[in-house]
């Protein structure tokens, strides 16, 4: 079932994105896979393939290749909605859905091999630059280990993320590209074994002497600046800081929303020691009622940022750089906040790794500590534009 404040959203537009129709399914698949999918610690096969079915994969392809070429608040409604049911599973879809973008900086022929089988192909991206990349006749080697890749394990192709020796862009620094890379040419080593987020299978990614031709590579100054091959969609010619961490934020977000669902359904069959409904006990009803609002907010300010991505609400010159980094580690602070307002609700039995709250608490937890949402980094670069000092931009 869709929230309020996603339904609201989506009551404004004539028509439901097939993803966003399509997400609940992945929930539902999601959390029923939840237990193989910890123990594994890669998402379930049948959850993959949900992923891929409900059209996540070619969300941001091309529609030259088949691809929906949707926009960014679909995409958030549906990371939301998959969020509730398995924070890993929203997590990969999400990484997922945004690698593919990837693909449509590519040369027209490099797009061409990338969806040669058609727009569902499941991408993975380094978002670290990573390995050793050596320009050679007709492209380049790779070489070296790149950590932390969510989806590797099932991804068809992998964006391998590299420092390469050319061009400087306006802030200074050297080139960074991007190799796509078969996953018949990867090996992955054994390394995710962590507090939570288990499912989303972040191991490392070996390449040895990995020959990736030209038309497979692109540079990140041009992601960075929206500059697409071939394509004049607004999800492939808007600049990276209209995006910042938005993949990234949207599923804690739906990973608090989910915390929410859980906590309230436990409460209306729980009692206390006297055996009275702690249902009708206020701390409780409060307790609800402050986690629903905190996640509610958050969601209002992925959701503000997604349409300033989609290009339907404006920013005022470099806010759009500065406010999306402010607004993703609020959201994330907002999500933590309610799962941890929850599951200290949830007493002893809420410390079982069959609780559904603690699997939730977990993952909230563990995906907010990703140094992309520091509020002091973010909060510092957006008070400094708003008062008109200097370096107004994250540190990271």
């Amino acid at each position: 079932m869709l929230s309020d404040s996603t339904a609201a959203i989506l009551a404004e537009r004539a028509s439901v994105a097939e993803v966003v129709a399509a997400a609940p399914r992945v929930a539902q698949i999601a959390a029923r896979c939840s237990e193989e999918t910890e123990a594994a610690r890669r998402l379930a096969p049948e959850v993959v393939e949900a992923v891929r079915e409900a059209g996540f994969a070619r969300h941001f392809v091309p529609a030259a290749f088949g691809g929906t070429q949707g926009g960014f608040v679909d995409m958030t409604s549906a990371v939301i909605l998959v969020g509730e049911g398995c924070a890993s599973a929203a997590w990969a879809a999400s990484l997922s859905a945004y690698a593919a973008r990837y693909g449509a900086f590519l040369p027209p022929e490099g797009q061409a091999v990338l969806w040669a089988d058609g727009p569902d192909a499941l991408m993975a991206g380094a978002l670290m630059p990573a390995g050793k990349a050596e320009r050679v006749s007709g492209g380049w080697r790779l070489s070296g280990e790149w950590k932390y890749i969510s989806g590797v394990r099932f991804a068809d192709w992998v964006f391998a993320c590299s420092a390469v020796p050319g061009k400087t862009g306006p802030d200074g620094r050297g080139e960074v590209r991007f190799f796509a890379v078969p996953r018949a040419d990867i090996t992955v080593k054994d390394t995710w074994f962590t507090l939570g987020m288990r499912g989303t299978g972040s191991d490392t990614m070996v390449l040895d002497d990995v020959f990736v031709p030209e038309e497979l590579t692109l540079s990140r100054f041009d992601i960075n600046a929206g500059r697409a091959t071939a394509s004049e969609a607004r999800c492939h010619t808007v600049p990276v800081h209209a995006l910042n961490a938005l993949p990234l934020a949207v599923p804690v977000v739906g990973a608090a929303r989910g915390t929410v669902r859980a906590a309230a359904e436990q409460n209306l069959r729980r009692t206390d020691r006297r055996g009275a409904p702690l249902r009708e006990k206020p701390p409780v009803q409060i307790d609800l009622a402050r986690s629903a609002a905190e996640v509610d907010a958050a969601e209002l300010l992925v959701q503000r940022a997604a349409r300033v991505a989609d290009g339907v609400e404006e920013t005022r010159d470099g806010e759009a750089a500065v406010r999306g980094p402010r607004d993703f580690a609020l959201a994330v602070e907002l999500s933590v906040s309610a799962a941890e307002r929850l599951f200290r609700g949830t007493g002893t039995t809420g410390h079982f790794e069959s609780d559904p709250v603690q699997r939730f608490w977990r993952d909230v937890n563990t995906a907010a500590s990703h140094v992309i949402f520091s509020f002091e980094a973010a909060g510092a670069a957006y008070g400094a534009w708003a008062l008109g000092a200097e370096s107004a931009e994250p540190k990271r």
